[in-house]
């Protein structure tokens, strides 16, 4: 079923395909972090995505979303991007069929190659600043919500100061099975939103943690991507070790401040569960 959609969404696809009568069909998808619409057009199926400025997730801007997906235009590593206009992102649909969970873990050697290929792409001039990020979270939460194990965890990792990046390079940051689509026998990521420069090890550490991979898996996924990026396994190891606390306060953050804008139970059984990963870090 089609629905009515906003203007500003029309104005940009006529913008970019002006020979088309119509704007196309809608349908809205679930999301996390903001508005996401599929649409389905005559000739093309192109997929919507807005930025909510009244519930702002740090690190999120479809902007700068945009410039590092045209960038990659000629790698063809992430979709087509069309326009960007009133914090509307216009992309191509990716066709394909999200990895299940299982799916996810047979294929950590071809994960491990789509992230060495795109660790290889250049640097976008967008770097990722992990403390900054950090303390934007607890500047928006509420601050009736700000325990005293978060500060003292913001306030350890900010007398540590960030590691210094291992290989810096273009980073993904949100590595999940939702997240890569396989089509045509390859692997293929989407959802870009948090897309940028960083610390290679820093992108594997996120898979992990992320993922909740156990050791077996986590060193075959470390293994494989060292072997294809020729870097030392053990130095990679103890790279991504230096990164872990970080990635646990930011997955805490994370979780609080969705509970926090969405009211929905889950994030906060989440966060509840993540904070205590942050107080296993110290």
């Amino acid at each position: 079923m089609s629905y009515s959609t906003d203007p500003a969404l029309d104005k940009l696809i006529c913008q970019r395909f002006p020979a088309e009568q119509s704007a196309g069909s809608f349908f809205p998808l679930a999301g996390l972090t903001g508005l996401t619409t599929k649409i389905e057009r005559e000739n093309s199926t192109l997929l919507a995505r807005y930025q909510r400025k009244a519930q702002p997730i740090p690190g999120v801007d479809r902007h700068r979303e945009y410039r590092i997906l045209r960038k990659l235009t000629a790698s063809n590593l992430a979709p087509a991007v069309y326009g960007y206009a009133d914090n509307w992102l216009l992309l191509g649909w990716q066709p394909g069929a999200a990895l299940s969970e299982k799916a996810f873990l047979a294929a950590l050697p071809r994960v491990a190659h789509s992230l060495a290929s795109l660790h290889r792409q250049a640097p976008t001039g967008y770097p990722l600043q992990m403390q900054k990020l950090l303390e934007r979270y607890w500047q928006l939460s509420q601050p009736e919500r700000r325990h005293c194990g978060w500060l003292r965890a913001l306030r350890r990792l900010q007398r540590k100061g960030e590691p210094k990046p291992l290989r810096y390079a273009l980073l993904h940051m949100d590595v999940h099975p939702g997240n890569i689509v396989q089509c045509d026998g390859r692997l293929r990521l989407i959802d870009w939103e948090y897309a940028s420069d960083g610390d290679v090890a820093l992108e594997l550490a996120a898979v992990i943690a992320g993922n909740g991979l156990d050791k077996e898996n986590s060193l075959a996924l470390i293994n494989h991507y060292a072997a294809l990026q020729h870097i030392d396994a053990s130095l990679l190891r103890r790279q991504i070790a230096r990164w872990q606390p970080w990635l646990a306060l930011l997955m805490a953050s994370w979780y609080e401040l969705r509970w926090q804008q969405s009211g929905e139970k889950t994030f906060f059984t989440l966060a509840a569960q993540a904070w205590q990963r942050v107080d296993d870090k110290r």
